[in-house]
């Protein structure tokens, strides 16, 4: 009986350490619990305020429309289609629409682009120093190189194309400037006195134009 007794003192003993153990942890678990709650909390009400101002600030429908005017990719024009905007507008260049087209296959640079600066920079060379220079886009000219009134000058229209693809590819697409509002502002910056903004109407006007088939911007 003595044993019986010292076994069930054992247990009560034995239960009531369990007790307590379980539940001075349950207490520490808790409090941790609460605190990690809290944490969650607080980042996703900070989830949620940086989400409404990206919204303010960058209107997700613009950004689509931005996104549009990406110029790397295949072309959206064919070379046939590029001669005959150049004939209608008379420029100098007619006929040259396949090297303008290939040379948008080379850099994957779609050629409706370089169609669209040749049109906002010279009027498809029927104005300005690109009369003289053969340049797509008047291009400010390096030390060495062959120039014109600072801009740099080509011996045909060919070789223009080829130089204004180039430095779109490696100026401007290789540091992650894709689309027509990023490469705009650094291309004709308004510190030299262009309107940025209606100069990057034009290009999407243009792009608009010729994608749907019409000729004349």
């Amino acid at each position: 009986m003595m044993r019986s007794g010292r076994y069930r003192r054992s247990r009560r003993s034995r239960g009531r350490s369990k007790s307590q153990g379980s539940r001075r942890p349950a207490r520490r678990y808790g409090r941790s619990g609460a605190g990690w709650r809290s944490r969650w909390l607080v980042l996703a009400l900070a989830t949620l305020v940086v989400a409404a101002l990206l919204w303010l600030f960058f209107d997700p429908a613009a950004l689509q429309e931005e996104g549009r005017y990406a110029v790397v990719g295949q072309p959206s024009v064919s070379a046939d289609f590029i001669d005959r905007v150049l004939d209608a507008y008379d420029s100098p260049a007619a006929g040259k629409g396949q090297a303008l087209y290939a040379d948008g296959l080379t850099y994957h640079i779609d050629p409706v682009y370089a169609l669209a600066f040749f049109l906002e920079e010279s009027r498809f060379g029927t104005a300005g120093v690109a009369r003289v220079t053969r340049s797509l886009g008047n291009i400010r000219a390096l030390p060495g190189q062959a120039s014109y009134a600072g801009y740099r000058r080509y011996i045909s229209w060919e070789e223009g194309f080829a130089d204004w693809y180039r430095l779109i590819a490696d100026e401007y697409v290789a540091r992650g400037l894709i689309t027509v509002d990023q490469i705009v502002p650094v291309y004709a910056p308004a510190a030299d006195n262009n309107d940025v903004a209606a100069y990057v109407r034009t290009i999407k006007l243009a792009v608009d134009t010729w994608r749907a088939g019409r000729l004349l911007v």
